[in-house]
């Protein structure tokens, strides 16, 4: 799972602990800790430790004690951070904050709003300074292609959609967004009566093109399954995984989107049979796009697949909403809950 926390081994504690000791000469080690707590934790643990933390400054603890305080919190993180999948949410950077107090920690943004060629320079530049001050990391970017430039069927211009990639690739990079979704339902969608095997395999020579220029600026590519109500090319995740597995290359990968899954009755067993190339995975409800939990949908067979397959990426939430901090919440909670039965059952 992506990890967004520090991740403290044994040297990182004790390096925390040195610069702990080094903060008592400045009076101000208790602040320090209580910003760790904020660092190394979940929101509602992180807020209950600093209550417990208080009292021990207003009865003047001693050191000792404080370091083997910290020592146990340690080891409840830890604990806490390595059971389910990292939570983020595709939505507009304007909501960081929220989501963020909400508790996800990874956001998807598009690449039209954050890395087009036609953004100017102090757009992007603009944006790169946005991404780099979110409290959640901005983790990938989708709708790669705009449908005005074909990247499956017969009007294919290959220069331009390598060119327009390595531009994008290349902000990316800059900007620190390691992921990029191919979705793009209608830059893919073929004409009526195209041959769909002569476009597979015109479009897997094209993914291995994509994938290189995406190695260059050390991104990488995530082919998205796409509904038949959205698309009519690699609808299913067993035909994305198909083009994955042969284009064979370690910047092209596949996104996993669970909703799309549901609304092609798809079953999760398609998961196992792509265990090896699943870079991260996408969820909303089926009917109608909602944010996980508002009208209940069970994912759980979906997450226990990705547990026997010992997932450790991120699955982001990118569905509709009328009130994102109502939703957000209700989403974040019932994931987490879900997540934890699924994670918690012993693989056979």
């Amino acid at each position: 799972m992506i990890v967004v926390r520090v991740p403290l081994n044994v040297l990182e504690i004790y390096l925390t602990l040195c610069f702990v000791e080094l903060s008592i000469h400045f009076n101000s080690y208790f602040s320090w800790v209580r910003n760790l707590f904020y660092l190394i934790l979940p929101i509602h643990l992180a807020d209950r430790f600093k209550s417990i933390l208080h009292k021990m400054k207003a009865q003047k603890v001693s050191f000792s004690f404080l370091l083997i305080f910290i020592l146990a919190v340690v080891g409840l993180r830890t604990a806490s951070s390595q059971t389910i999948p990292t939570l983020g949410m595709a939505s507009s950077m304007d909501n960081d904050s929220l989501l963020y107090a909400t508790g996800f920690r990874l956001l998807g943004e598009s690449v039209s709003k954050i890395l087009s060629p036609s953004l100017s320079k102090e757009q992007f530049e603009d944006n790169v300074k946005k991404v780099k001050s979110t409290k959640c990391k901005v983790y990938m970017c989708n709708v790669l292609f705009p449908g005005s430039i074909k990247i499956a069927g017969p009007d294919v211009d290959e220069k331009r959609v390598l060119g327009y990639l390595d531009t994008v690739t290349a902000n990316a990079q800059k900007a620190g967004i390691p992921v990029l979704v191919l979705g793009s339902g209608g830059a893919r969608k073929l004409p009526e009566g195209y041959d769909k095997e002569v476009a597979k395999a015109d479009f897997i020579k094209l993914a291995g093109k994509m994938a290189e220029v995406a190695k260059k600026h050390r991104i990488v590519i995530v082919l998205e399954n796409l509904n038949s109500t959205e698309t009519n090319f690699l609808n299913t995740l067993k035909d994305a995984a198909e083009v994955v597995k042969k284009t064979n290359h370690p910047n092209f990968r596949l996104n996993a989107d669970i909703y799309h899954m549901m609304k092609e009755n798809e079953p999760a067993d398609e998961i196992l049979k792509a265990k090896n190339i699943i870079e991260y995975c996408e969820v909303a409800e089926k009917d109608e796009r909602t944010l996980p939990g508002v009208k209940g949908d069970n994912f759980i067979p979906y997450f226990s697949a990705l547990k026997a397959i010992n997932y450790k990426g991120p699955i982001i939430v990118e569905g509709k909403t009328k009130d994102l901090k109502k939703d957000a919440l209700i989403a974040f909670n019932f994931l987490t809950r879900q997540l934890k039965e699924s994670y918690s059952k012993t693989n056979k």
